[in-house]
């Protein structure tokens, strides 16, 4: 793999890596913490837990594991597309 190439690679990697850790701080922080005073009288349906609640004890693990599965299917795509792949 050539220096530009490989600049690239990392580039994409490093980028896609601070929007999936922009997404979770978001849920977790923003939903739960900063969101709160706005979110409080909001509940989740069948459960009637508030939302901020809901995010800070079962939402961000949830979103946890869907940024997991994201990640490793387009970290695929990006080790393909840049010829890295196993």
């Amino acid at each position: 793999m050539d220096q530009e190439k490989a600049e690239a690679y990392w580039k994409e990697n490093i980028t896609f890596i601070g929007i999936l850790l922009a997404v979770w701080a978001f849920v977790s922080y923003g939903m739960a913490i900063i969101l709160y005073p706005v979110l409080i009288g909001v509940t989740m349906p069948l459960t009637q837990l508030s939302v901020p609640f809901w995010f800070a004890q079962q939402g961000s693990m949830f979103t946890f594991v869907i940024l997991i599965i994201v990640y490793a299917v387009q970290m695929d795509k990006i080790d393909k597309k840049y010829d890295v792949h196993e």
